[in-house]
């Protein structure tokens, strides 16, 4: 299962009860930070799942509301005892940025593995998950992430009976390790049922629409975008600013098909995202707004 909490929801400046863009992926017991903005670490230790088990930051691109936060979370990580590295992507000129926030941090106890990623598709893994980094519409370079969890087939008995394998055997083909039984080896897949559908959710703001959020969203099990502008007469300001509409992201949804679509970094004219909900609704009807602090999982088909 994936656990995801939305520790910020706000774009461009915090309010009192919206803090800047931060998503909290745990899998595991490890984890992902994807974005890092003003006051990042509050809403961790708010959350208590912890700061030593995250193991990779994700920057989607290098405005403030989106990456402010990195300094303090990096010294959050120093205190809570980290000395294992750390690994931080973003897109070209992330090396820059993290030595320019690194002023104010300057020492650390771990060290840090930096991954500029290209302005096409770039693919990596990280605490257990399947990554997939792919070029956003903000007018500065900007990554969206999708991520997908796969699930082994289930372990088959029967199989492993009419193979002779000893019981004590099976938990190590469960593992996905061969063992030798009469003079013969038994591979893991000889004794495993047919394949099972994994997890899947995809994290796009910042941007104007593009055809690789539903090409790559396509089922998924979530949709997570931005609702930045609420009324459709924002339309030239959302062109403007390279940002999406409400209704525009529920039409990408409706295009992908995923379970759920969930909407964050709201705008600060936006007092009530609520309020702009039916706009979305009227297109995409599984959608809903997120919080700050909202957690949910994903948990793997029953079958």
């Amino acid at each position: 299962m994936i656990d995801l909490c939305f520790l910020g929801t706000g774009g461009s400046i915090p309010m009192p009860d919206r803090a800047l863009a931060s998503l909290y992926i745990r899998v595991g017991g490890k984890a992902i930070l994807l974005d890092c903005g003003e006051g990042t670490q509050i809403g961790i230790m708010r959350l208590g799942w912890g700061f030593r088990c995250i193991d990779a930051l994700l920057l989607t691109h290098f405005h403030a509301d989106h990456c402010s936060g990195v300094p303090g979370f990096l010294l959050a990580m120093a205190k809570a005892g980290r000395t294992e590295p750390l690994d931080i992507y973003g897109p070209v000129g992330l090396t820059q940025v993290i030595s320019g926030l690194r002023v104010i941090a300057p020492q650390l106890p771990y060290p840090l593995r930096l991954h500029e990623l290209s302005r096409e598709r770039s693919n990596f893994s990280a605490i257990g998950l399947q990554i997939t980094a792919f070029p956003l519409n903000h007018g500065i370079p900007c990554l969206g992430y999708f991520f997908s969890l796969h699930r082994l087939p289930a372990f088959d008995p029967e199989k492993a009976r009419s193979l002779h394998v000893p019981l004590p055997l099976w938990k190590v083909l469960q593992h996905g390790e061969s063992v030798e039984v009469g003079g013969r080896t038994v591979l893991p897949e000889e004794v495993r049922k047919e394949e099972r559908k994994g997890l899947s959710f995809l994290y796009a703001t910042d941007t104007r629409p593009v055809p690789d959020i539903t090409e790559l969203g396509k089922n998924c099990d979530l949709m997570i975008l931005e609702g930045m502008y609420g009324d459709d007469d924002k339309l030239p300001q959302a062109h403007k600013n390279h940002h999406m509409l409400f209704r525009e992201s529920a039409a990408l949804a409706s295009q992908a098909q995923p379970g759920e679509l969930i909407l964050t970094h709201f705008s600060t004219s936006l007092e009530g995202p609520e309020a702009y909900l039916p706009q979305a609704l009227a297109v995409f009807p599984h959608t809903r707004c997120a919080t700050d602090g909202m957690c949910l999982t994903l948990r793997f088909p029953e079958r």
